[in-house]
């Protein structure tokens, strides 16, 4: 179990630390939903979580497969609902990545991002749509 403290600071920021290594995330509520856009919205972070967990559990079958991923990179577009209740719509999630792998690996690596668990936990109506780009072969 892993506890974060959130405290609300006020003008729709709060301030969250995380328990086991005191790092602290800042957020802020967008500038279409009354905020000022000075950090992280919440959904900006629900956004982030699924970037850095696909990339991160690639990563681990990259280790395990001796594959070098360093320098690879995820962009994560969030769309958000236009009509209420206000909700994320759709999370398109674009890998660039550096590694020149085999067809197996590939699959293997892309499969690995599909069942990450931010990616298991997200609502089913959220649409997301993932794009691989890896290395052209020589």
């Amino acid at each position: 179990m892993v506890e974060i403290d959130i405290e609300y600071e006020g003008a729709l920021h709060t301030r969250a630390v995380h328990g086991p290594s005191g790092a602290v995330v800042t957020t802020d509520a967008p500038k279409d939903n009354m905020g000022l856009g000075e950090a992280f919205s919440p959904s900006d972070l629900l956004a982030t979580s699924l970037g850095a967990c696909m990339l991160t559990i690639m990563g681990i079958v990259a280790q395990r497969e001796a594959i070098e991923l360093k320098g690879s990179r995820v962009k994560v577009q969030k769309e958000m609902t236009a009509t209420p209740p206000r909700r994320v719509a759709k999370l398109t999630v674009i890998f660039d990545l550096t590694a020149e792998v085999s067809d197996v690996q590939k699959q293997k690596l892309e499969n690995a991002a599909h069942t990450c668990p931010v990616h298991r936990s997200l609502h089913p109506e959220i649409v997301v749509e993932t794009i691989f780009r890896w290395p052209a072969r020589v």
